[in-house]
């Protein structure tokens, strides 16, 4: 992803919006971004840098957004029995 496609795909939403990064598709968490840094990678090209804040807030990830990002498939609750009455009324 370029900058150009990272402004192209942010474009779409209200500027005052919160915007986190979400990481680590088998613990799915969100991070609060900080400050954005250029610098260059291995092969002299430039790369931008988006840090985490230094609050390092981490919040668990909603699910619907796992789905969405294809970090898991959509989960249904399973099926509820009905429970037997418990105690004992001793032959009451």
């Amino acid at each position: 992803m370029t900058v150009g496609d990272l402004i192209d795909a942010l474009s779409a939403f209200d500027r005052d919006t919160t915007a986190r990064l979400a990481i680590n598709p088998f613990h799915p968490l969100a991070h609060r971004m900080g400050s954005v840094t250029q610098s260059v990678d291995e092969h002299g090209r430039p790369v931008v840098y988006i840090a985490e804040s230094p609050e390092a807030e981490q919040f668990p990830l909603p699910p619907a957004v796992a789905v969405v990002l294809t970090w898991q498939g959509p989960v249904e609750a399973p099926p509820r029995r009905r429970r037997g009455a418990t105690g004992s009324d001793n032959g009451q």
